[in-house]
């Protein structure tokens, strides 16, 4: 609670709330009200974590019977849009009291959750630091990457790119962090030419969840159907004709008129640019298999091709 400080600044808990965005807007006239979404004012990431702890909080409810359980039970059976954003401003309320303790001191519950919170705080004062210089980055990237200024793509690349540089020259001052900087940074490298074609393309989506749900289903089917608890290493090497020739036969199945249409030279072409793959795995699994015998078998070539005609 670090972003109110001790609440000294919200008159009642009740105003806590409004002032991280947690109830909703309002359009309304003199004989109609209109409630839109949440106003999403005031700390982000506070907002966002309280969202969280009322999901886990609802779970809560549903084991132990609670003041706040028959309220929430009370909001539901209205079926009310927004039981967990409610929730959420109710534990933001909470939160206040345990701050200020009003009326009287805190119950003894919230004076031990406070006794714990101070404990945990104070236990990891020392991560804090690197926690903030870490999530600024991150936070830095995520914010290029989302790219609400409509930028094309080549100036978003070229940000994005200075910040993964600022972020490779001063990692060592992540201090604890540096390991999980390191994983950024690399993870990062690997898909990075892939990040910015919905700039660079018109009208392309930067998600597609239907796309995602239908290959996603194609692994889900090869593991029931091979056996495998993890996807096939083939689908690395043959990715672009297996997934695509699955997902195409599901949505069409092909008959014997289509193969007739089929291009014999892009057949050829894609069989023989898909054969260094699969001699490079076969190679692999010998190497793995015994490898003794495969350098053997190497040194002999060599030696085959070094002597004299």
């Amino acid at each position: 609670m670090a972003a109110v400080g001790d609440g000294s600044a919200f008159p009642r808990g009740r105003d806590l709330p409004p002032g991280l965005g947690c109830p909703p807007a309002q359009h309304s006239t003199g004989r109609r009200t209109r409630l839109l979404g949440i106003s999403k004012r005031g700390n982000s990431y506070l907002r966002t974590q309280l969202i969280h702890g009322a999901r886990a909080a609802m779970a809560h409810f549903a084991r132990k019977q609670t003041a706040i359980r028959a309220w929430v039970r009370q909001l539901l059976a209205r079926a009310h849009p927004s039981v967990v954003v409610a929730v959420g401003a109710k534990l933001a309320s909470i939160a206040w009291a345990v701050l200020r303790e009003e009326k009287g001191g805190a119950t003894p519950a919230l004076t031990r959750l406070r006794a714990l919170i101070s404990r945990g705080l104070e236990g990891t004062a020392a991560l804090w630091p690197d926690i903030e210089r870490t999530y600024g980055w991150v936070h830095r990237a995520a914010q290029i990457l989302g790219n609400a200024a409509g930028e094309t793509a080549n100036p978003a690349r070229q940000r994005f790119d200075g910040l993964i540089g600022a972020m490779t020259r001063h990692r060592a001052e992540a201090g604890s962090l540096v390991g999980a900087v390191e994983h950024f940074l690399k993870v990062t490298r690997s898909y990075r030419p892939g990040l910015f074609h919905c700039a660079a393309v018109a009208g392309l989506p930067r998600t597609n969840n239907d796309l995602e749900q239908m290959f996603g289903s194609q692994r889900y089917h090869e593991r029931r159907a091979t056996g495998r608890k993890t996807a096939s290493p083939a689908l690395v090497l043959r990715g672009e004709v297996r997934v695509i020739a699955a997902t195409a036969t599901r949505l069409h199945p092909p008959k014997a008129r289509d193969l007739g249409r089929v291009s014999l030279r892009r057949w050829r072409d894609l069989r023989q640019r898909l054969e260094p793959r699969r001699l490079a795995r076969t190679l692999r699994t010998r190497f793995r298999s015994d490898p003794a015998r495969y350098l053997g078998t190497l040194e002999q070539q060599a030696s085959q091709q070094a002597l004299p005609a």
